[in-house]
């Protein structure tokens, strides 16, 4: 045999060979399955929100360790500032919100009246008039009337500082990453309080070691203003616009714009007429590209919420309980805006996700799972839940549908 007839017949037992070796990874469906709609290709991340807030005390330890365990990628705190410049994990400077505050009697005297947070009137109880040592004497409750309160006043408000150690000691136990995603709340009020978040912010992630794109930190704020002073003062981490707006509009399947929700704070000090609306058009998302790596909508702008009408133009009690919400609208046509800050090169992790029936829409019967999946499908990077149990659940769902 010649060597080139040699050759042909070894090229072809190798034909022969790589053939049946592609036929047998396209029986087995492959080892490395297409990359997902993310803008990344990996699974999208669970945040838990303010901790487990479905089940314990928002922002609280024990909040953020349920969270954890509930197998949360993410843990996310709302940073304000006490008086004597510590930044803690609050939603609210008012601290009647969510703290049992109302009930102490030796701090009954720095209740205020008519304080404006963001040109918004409150009367209660405000952070910066609180040393951290004071804070510590008050117990966080859930915001909630529907979730449990029996843990109300049990657990304590904690600091930037705990959280951060938290997240680095329970990657360590457990073997996986737990990031943090900070918010700078209110950050204007605060500056012009004198104590501004971000010189501090900046400060605790560079002494963490966190200061770069790879670290286990988001930064998150609604003001632009704040992100892009974040940046100017050194910090290099993941930085995310979050897109706000008052409330859904079930007959138009829209959305209403009021204060203090109808646009970022810095922009109503600035004069700046233009609505959170004009984040999510091209120009826009273009704009918020040069300061930030990814968007924090509400959900509706992804998925808008419709109710239906009578003939006189009024919203139905479809499922006839009294009263219109969720329950009787119907979730839209999703909007192209994550494929918009997809093509921007940004990002999208949306909030916030609940298991309310209240708070799900009609077609969703009820099934949360069902509300998650569908963003899933659509791409979404990443979620902030109540209930990161649920939210953990219904991604393996939708990861096995996808052959992983």
């Amino acid at each position: 045999m010649t060597e080139a007839r040699t050759l042909r017949r070894a090229l072809g037992v190798l034909s022969l060979t790589a053939l049946m070796s592609a036929t047998l990874v396209a029986c087995m469906g492959g080892d490395d399955p297409e990359p997902l709609p993310t803008l990344d290709g990996q699974q999208p991340l669970v945040v838990g929100h303010r901790g487990a807030g479905g089940y314990l005390p928002e922002h609280t330890l024990e909040a953020y360790q349920k969270a954890i365990d509930q197998g949360a990628d993410v843990i996310e705190p709302d940073l304000i500032s006490t008086q004597d410049g510590v930044l803690i994990s609050r939603h609210d400077p008012n601290l009647a919100y969510s703290t049992n505050v109302a009930s102490l009697p030796q701090f009954a005297d720095r209740k205020r009246v008519d304080w404006l947070v963001d040109g918004e009137k409150q009367t209660g109880w405000f952070a910066h008039d609180f040393t951290l040592a004071e804070i510590k004497q008050l117990g966080g409750i859930s915001t909630d009337a529907e979730r449990p309160q029996q843990y109300n006043g049990l657990y304590k408000v904690v600091t930037f500082q705990e959280i951060i150690d938290l997240a680095k000691a329970q990657s360590t136990k457990l073997g996986r990453t737990i990031a943090v995603y900070p918010e700078t709340k209110n950050p204007t009020y605060h500056r012009d309080l004198g104590l501004p978040l971000e010189e501090k912010l900046v400060a605790m992630v560079t002494a963490a070691g966190w200061n770069s794109k790879t670290a286990p930190i988001y930064v998150q704020s609604f003001e632009p203003g704040s992100l892009k002073r974040l940046k100017t003062l050194g910090l290099a981490t993941k930085l995310i616009q979050l897109i706000d707006a008052d409330d859904y509009n079930l007959k138009t399947g829209g959305l209403s714009y009021a204060a203090p929700y109808d646009r970022p704070y810095d922009w109503f000090k600035a004069g700046d007429a233009r609505l959170f609306s004009a984040m999510v058009t091209p120009t826009g998302l273009a704009e918020i590209k040069t300061y930030a790596d990814g968007i924090g909508p509400w959900k509706p702008y992804i998925v808008p919420m419709k109710g239906t009408l009578d003939a006189a133009g009024n919203l139905r009690d479809v499922n006839g309980d009294g009263k219109v919400d969720l329950r009787d609208a119907t979730s839209q046509a999703p909007t192209t805006l994550i494929a918009d800050a997809h093509k921007a090169g940004l990002f999208v992790h949306a909030y916030t996700f609940r298991n309310e029936a209240r708070r799900l829409a009609g077609d969703y019967k009820g099934d949360p799972k069902a509300e998650y999946i569908q963003y899933y499908r659509l791409g979404l990077d990443g979620l902030f839940s109540d209930f990161p149990d649920t939210a953990v659940a219904a991604r393996t769902d939708y990861l096995k549908e996808t052959g992983r």
